[in-house]
């Protein structure tokens, strides 16, 4: 199938997903994971239509965006090391894995504008996972209000691969009602409207559980690179 043929398809379990969760198809972005694909894959996603991509390794950014450049938002969606924010900042829409107050210092520094950022959270308990425990998250968005160029637009976490339905769901649940406290607190730095959830095997959960950005990659646009 084209990347068009696949999107489509998603966006057709898209729409099936909030017709069951009583949500609107315009509430969900799609973020393309072009991590696994070339330059030229990447162009056909935007041709087919998509306007978000993702990468989580720097080289793979730097190289697309060189090509593509702002004719895609662009999310990076993996680990990023302190020293190579300055390599990424004047290019990236969104960070969607800030969990550490090094990188928020850094991010700090080297923009000259307001970044939106999601915080990563490890809602599964696994310890191969990156992201801030649940009870961490609120002082850390706290600590965040004194860096004038972070505004933190949402939360981020990644379930375990498993069949258990019920082990996923709990785990973009916990995301979602955590995201809702801090909404509560009412933080000018922090409006965190987003939920960065749901990857090819589970985004349908994760729209029923209040997902507003997906990123999909293998189902979308395929793996291709080593």
């Amino acid at each position: 199938m084209t990347i068009k043929e696949n999107y489509n398809q998603i966006m057709s379990q898209i729409n099936e997903a909030c017709q069951r969760s009583n949500r609107q198809e315009d509430e969900i972005t799609v973020v393309a994971v072009t991590k696994y694909v070339s330059i030229e894959t990447a162009n056909q996603a935007i041709k087919a239509g998509i306007q978000d991509l993702g990468e989580n390794r720097l080289e793979g950014f730097k190289e697309k965006f060189e090509v593509i450049g702002k004719q895609a938002t662009w999310h990076f969606i993996g680990t990023l090391q302190s020293r190579k924010v300055k390599e990424i900042i004047d290019d990236v829409d969104y960070i969607h894995s800030l969990d550490r107050k090094s990188l928020a210092k850094e991010i700090n520094k080297r923009s000259n504008r307001k970044i939106p950022c999601f915080i990563q959270v490890n809602t599964s308990g696994e310890e191969s996972k990156h992201g801030l425990q649940p009870e961490q998250v609120n002082d850390f968005i706290k600590l965040l209000g004194d860096y004038e160029n972070i505004e933190v637009v949402g939360l981020m976490t990644m379930a375990p691969l498993t069949e258990e339905q019920d082990v996923v769901r709990n785990c973009f649940k916990s995301l979602r009602n955590l995201r809702d406290q801090i909404q509560e607190m009412n933080l000018n730095h922090a409006p965190c409207h987003y939920l960065s959830m749901g990857m090819s095997q589970d985004f349908e959960v994760a729209i029923e559980e209040g997902a507003t950005h997906l990123r999909i990659g293998t189902s979308l646009v395929g793996k291709e690179l080593q």
